[in-house]
């Protein structure tokens, strides 16, 4: 029904950037939330960053000023740019999708999850 692909993942160096992708399937896209989660080894998954259907985007805290989500619906995409990258943003990442249209900042507000995309920044 809903189906998410992370990509754009990588190894980079401290201060560099990235732009992650979540492609979605469906033609109803403009409709949901889109939330990015990561998790790295050993520690427990935290949500990121989110983006409404009606464009609200809550962060986490720590990302303010440096990660920038968006979404082009007409792609069926939302992005995650990434700067200022630092070590302790390394780990895995993942999308995840509310049909409701929801930001919601936690797991259990999402129904669809991709499969994860490894972001390593070295020091």
């Amino acid at each position: 029904q809903v189906q998410l692909v992370e990509s754009g993942g990588g190894l980079v160096q401290a201060g560099g950037s990235l732009r992650l992708s979540c492609a979605a399937s469906g033609p109803t896209f403009s409709t949901y939330g889109v939330g990015w989660f990561r998790q790295a080894p050993g520690k427990e998954r935290e949500f990121v960053a989110a983006i409404s259907s009606g464009g609200s985007t809550p962060y986490l805290n720590s990302v303010k000023g440096r990660f920038t989500i968006s979404r082009d619906n007409a792609k069926n995409t939302v992005y995650l740019q990434m700067n200022s990258l630092k070590p302790g943003d390394t780990a895995v990442y993942s999308c995840a999708a509310d049909p409701l249209g929801r930001a919601g900042t936690v797991r259990g507000s999402y129904g669809y999850w991709g499969q994860g995309t490894q972001v390593t920044v070295s020091s």
